[in-house]
């Protein structure tokens, strides 16, 4: 079975308020981490009409920071389906209320994981790529799973070679004491 990305896409926007705000009187990321993950699991959930479980999230990097009082738009939706696995990309969006001017405050990667009943993974539906855009997220996720699989087993402990890896070292703001 195959469904069109359109129908299962999901989008929120809430406003932020004093008790979301940090030290410095900006929106914590933590919070907006904990909106993100609700999105992704509600456009996953929406996509394979099961639980789904946050398996790994891709990159987050916080490009703009984020007023009280500003509204935030958080829009989701899956890029890549695997058997029962969903990367399902969502972009954080914070506007002016006052002004109307919007920024893009972040976009990250959140890899899904459909579950039965009782906790085991269940097949998710394909998606229908219909655009140029559609097949460069699928591709993009592809070499990113890529990406992860090779910097995890370069790094494996019991593969890791020290020396391999000092001259990265040389100039960075450490002091070695081996």
């Amino acid at each position: 079975m195959f469904k069109h990305i359109k129908d299962s896409q999901i989008t929120i926007t809430e406003l932020m308020l004093p008790s979301h705000s940090n030290f410095s009187g900006k929106i914590h990321g933590g919070y907006i981490l904990n909106l993100m993950d609700q999105v992704a699991f509600a456009c996953a959930s929406k996509h394979s009409r099961h639980y789904c479980v946050t398996a790994s999230v891709n990159k987050v990097d916080f490009l703009n920071p984020i007023d009280v009082g500003e509204l935030v738009t958080l829009k989701a939706s899956v890029n890549y389906t695997g058997r029962t696995s969903m990367v399902v990309g969502v972009r954080v969006e914070a506007e002016n209320i006052q002004t109307g001017k919007k920024k893009h405050c972040n976009s990250s990667y959140f890899t899904m994981v459909a579950k039965d009943e009782n906790g085991k993974n269940v097949p998710v539906p394909g998606i229908i790529l219909n655009s140029e855009q559609t097949v460069r997220r699928f591709a993009r996720s592809i070499a990113r799973q890529e990406q992860a699989k090779n910097r995890s087993s370069k790094f494996k402990s019991s593969e890791f070679k020290m020396e391999d890896h000092l001259d990265a070292l040389k100039n960075q703001n450490l002091k070695l004491e081996l």
